[in-house]
Protein backbone atom coordinates (compact mmCIF):
# COMPACT_ATOMS: atom_id res chain seq x y z
CA UNK A 1 0.00 0.00 0.00
CA UNK A 2 1.09 3.56 -0.69
CA UNK A 3 1.45 6.48 1.62
CA UNK A 4 -1.82 7.43 3.32
CA UNK A 5 -3.55 10.40 1.74
CA UNK A 6 -3.80 13.59 3.72
CA UNK A 7 -6.54 16.17 3.82
CA UNK A 8 -5.28 19.52 2.56
CA UNK A 9 -6.88 22.92 2.90
CA UNK A 10 -7.11 26.33 1.26
CA UNK A 11 -7.46 28.36 4.45
CA UNK A 12 -4.43 30.58 3.83
CA UNK A 13 -5.60 31.42 0.29
CA UNK A 14 -9.14 32.04 1.53
CA UNK A 15 -7.86 34.37 4.27
CA UNK A 16 -6.01 36.46 1.69
CA UNK A 17 -9.00 36.43 -0.67
CA UNK A 18 -11.14 37.84 2.15
CA UNK A 19 -9.30 41.09 2.77
CA UNK A 20 -6.11 39.52 4.11
CA UNK A 21 -7.81 38.21 7.25
CA UNK A 22 -5.16 37.35 9.83
CA UNK A 23 -4.88 34.02 11.59
CA UNK A 24 -5.77 35.84 14.81
CA UNK A 25 -8.95 37.29 13.27
CA UNK A 26 -10.01 33.88 11.99
CA UNK A 27 -9.25 32.32 15.37
CA UNK A 28 -11.40 34.93 17.11
CA UNK A 29 -14.32 34.27 14.75
CA UNK A 30 -14.02 30.53 15.38
CA UNK A 31 -13.51 30.81 19.15
CA UNK A 32 -10.14 29.04 19.08
CA UNK A 33 -6.52 30.09 19.57
CA UNK A 34 -4.30 31.41 16.81
CA UNK A 35 -2.10 28.34 17.38
CA UNK A 36 -5.06 26.11 16.50
CA UNK A 37 -5.62 28.00 13.24
CA UNK A 38 -1.91 27.72 12.42
CA UNK A 39 -1.94 23.95 13.08
CA UNK A 40 -5.04 23.44 10.90
CA UNK A 41 -3.65 25.65 8.13
CA UNK A 42 -0.36 23.73 8.07
CA UNK A 43 -2.07 20.34 8.10
CA UNK A 44 -0.75 19.36 11.53
CA UNK A 45 -4.24 19.20 13.03
CA UNK A 46 -7.55 18.09 11.51
CA UNK A 47 -10.49 20.08 12.82
CA UNK A 48 -13.72 18.48 13.95
CA UNK A 49 -16.47 18.31 11.36
CA UNK A 50 -18.31 21.06 13.23
CA UNK A 51 -15.28 23.36 13.12
CA UNK A 52 -14.70 22.55 9.45
CA UNK A 53 -18.22 23.75 8.68
CA UNK A 54 -17.67 26.86 10.82
CA UNK A 55 -14.52 27.67 8.82
CA UNK A 56 -16.41 27.27 5.54
CA UNK A 57 -19.20 29.49 6.87
CA UNK A 58 -16.74 32.26 7.85
CA UNK A 59 -15.56 32.38 4.23
CA UNK A 60 -19.03 31.84 2.75
CA UNK A 61 -17.91 28.88 0.64
CA UNK A 62 -18.80 25.17 0.44
CA UNK A 63 -16.84 22.80 2.67
CA UNK A 64 -15.01 21.26 -0.29
CA UNK A 65 -13.66 24.70 -1.25
CA UNK A 66 -11.85 24.75 2.12
CA UNK A 67 -10.77 21.12 2.53
CA UNK A 68 -9.61 18.70 -0.16
CA UNK A 69 -9.09 14.96 0.12
CA UNK A 70 -6.60 13.87 -2.57
CA UNK A 71 -7.38 10.90 -4.73
CA UNK A 72 -11.15 11.28 -4.65
CA UNK A 73 -11.45 12.56 -8.23
CA UNK A 74 -13.00 10.11 -10.65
Amino acid sequence: MGKPTKVTNSIRALRFAHGEMTQAELAERLGVTRQTVIAIEHGRYSPSLEMAFQIARVFGVPLDDVFQYPGTEE
